[in-house]
């Protein structure tokens, strides 16, 4: 299974979000650090969930690394993770 579709399937999963995108960055990477030519290293998710109401940007993030398991930082590179609640500007 692609890692892009993976992440969005722990994520549903995890937070039942109203909005999810993945995002695979890996092509603006290519021949960078961290790029190991698999074309599935660099990734965005932007994602918005109730979930996340209440809690601050750090913990947000901590959250969906949490879900991920050990995609962010063993089998995948970078992550940039923006997650917001329902009714947040975006």
């Amino acid at each position: 299974m692609p890692i892009a579709d993976e992440i969005r399937q722990l994520l549903e999963q995890a937070f039942a979000p109203t909005r999810l995108a993945v995002i695979n960055d890996s092509a603006k990477h290519s021949g960078h650090m961290g790029d190991d030519g698999s074309g599935e290293s660099h990734f965005t998710v932007e994602i918005e969930s109730a979930e996340f109401e209440g809690a601050s940007r750090l913990k947000r993030q901590r959250m969906v690394n949490a879900a991920l398991g050990d995609i962010p930082g063993q089998r995948v590179h970078a992550l940039a993770i923006k997650a917001r609640a329902p009714g947040e500007p975006v």
